[in-house]
């Protein structure tokens, strides 16, 4: 038996990344996993790997900003396969700019898809994995749980979902479910890519962010999303778990 035979988890952002890492390590333990992503021919190639490998996925695009199309994400996974256990909100946008050039647009962008996109996903499975009394893993980042310069959106956004996961966590915790979240500090993904300095910064900044000498891998973040989930963490509920190698310490 693996620990998570039979159970069905919904990963957001699994085309690429720490989605993509999470939903292949929660089907490598077993679970049926719903692979969604904006990128819609990422969440298939993430389905097809962790089907080569025998387990079970499924591939959905899902803007996680658009309500609609959250709740036809979660209501198809339980039509699809009966309930909803696990979710790991991964989904995210992130980058660098000096805060008196971030436009309107871009500001509202970034909360739409890193805060309000987490919380769409909670309140559309909420039901289900109460039902089930399964988990929520949300995605923050150190991002959300110290300052970074030329990251104001950024942070916000993230320092909004360490602090919801908290109030979810009080508020739905006797009723028999654990919602946590996971604080990646730099973690080797295409989402790096997005984080390149402004014009003029100095390089050296980054060695901040890698006191191991390296960045952070994706399958080190889903690990910690599994673990989580499982059963070896059942009094976790509330916590802001960081990732990130002593990047704050």
């Amino acid at each position: 038996m693996k620990r998570f035979d039979g159970r069905v988890a919904i990963v957001t952002g699994a085309g690429s990344g720490i989605g993509r890492a999470t939903a292949q390590r929660l089907a490598l333990d077993g679970a049926r996993v719903v692979c969604a992503d904006v990128n819609l021919p990422g969440a298939e190639e993430t389905a097809e790997t962790i089907r080569g490998a025998s387990g079970e996925a499924r591939a959905v695009r899902c803007d996680v900003s658009d309500p609609a199309a959250v709740t036809s994400l979660v209501d198809g996974a339980v039509k699809a396969w009966g309930k909803l256990d696990f979710v790991a909100n991964v989904a995210g946008v992130g980058g660098f700019k000096r805060t008196n050039e971030v436009t309107l647009d871009e500001w509202n962008r970034m909360i739409a898809i890193n805060l309000t996109g987490q919380f769409l996903v909670c309140q559309a499975a909420l039901p289900h994995v109460l039902a089930t009394k399964g988990a929520i893993v949300n995605v923050g980042s150190v991002a959300g749980v110290k300052s970074h310069p030329y990251s104001a959106a950024y942070c916000a956004s993230k320092g909004g979902v360490v602090l919801m996961t908290k109030a979810l966590a009080v508020e739905y915790g006797r009723k028999g479910i654990r919602i946590n979240c996971v604080c990646p500090g730099g973690i080797e993904t295409p989402m790096i890519q997005q984080f390149a300095l402004p014009e003029g910064v100095s390089e050296a900044a980054l060695a901040k962010i890698m006191p191991l000498g390296r960045f952070g891998q994706a399958h080190e973040v889903a690990g910690t999303i599994a673990f989580l989930c499982s059963e070896d963490a059942t009094y976790i509920n509330g916590a802001a778990i960081v990732v990130d190698g002593g990047m704050i310490a």
